[in-house]
């Protein structure tokens, strides 16, 4: 997605990301549900959705804001603040709960410091909680990025994170 790329990924002007943003605009600016696509692109060319971004964006399409930072707020893909380079999920749907997907989400806050919604400062890794990600007979899940660790173990967590640490949890 070349319009796409993440500015977390290069050094690049704000004023190349607002360029690489007003082709999404003009791509989508006509088509109706474009907001959605639009919404995607500027996360993957921002790598979050700030407020200025959402104002842009609402001014661009005619839009008020409280309309755009609605669909925003909606959606839990969209982020409007800075996300690490690793995206955990702690699924806590019924089936990796009862299988100890709360105690899963407890090890991961402790080791790496931080809340459900929030980023490391390193900004390398964030944390979100999910509902069902579709592997109940694999439960407790976990998922970091879109590799899958399954029948997680809260003793396991700390050797887990720790290769994503150190560059090489990619693999798993």
């Amino acid at each position: 997605m070349k319009d796409g790329k993440c500015a977390c990924e290069e050094n690049v002007s704000e004023s190349e990301l607002f360029e690489r943003l007003d082709k999404v605009l003009l791509d989508y600016h006509d088509k109706p549900g474009g907001l959605i696509p639009i919404l995607q692109y500027a996360q993957a060319i921002f790598g979050y959705l700030p407020e200025n971004v959402l104002k842009y964006i609402s001014t661009k399409l005619n839009k008020s804001y409280s309309e755009v930072a609605g669909v925003v707020s909606f959606y839990s893909f969209f982020s409007t603040h800075p996300r690490g380079k690793y995206l955990i999920r702690v699924c806590l749907g019924t089936a990796c709960y009862v299988r100890g997907g709360k105690e899963i989400l407890d090890a991961v806050k402790k080791e790496l410091k931080i809340d459900v919604g929030e980023t490391t400062q390193d900004r390398l890794f964030s944390l979100e909680v999910g509902r069902c990600f579709g592997a109940c007979g694999l439960a407790p899940v976990m998922l970091v990025n879109e590799n899958v660790h399954r029948r997680a173990k809260p003793s396991k967590i700390a050797e887990i994170l720790s290769a994503y640490k150190g560059g090489t949890g990619d693999e798993q």
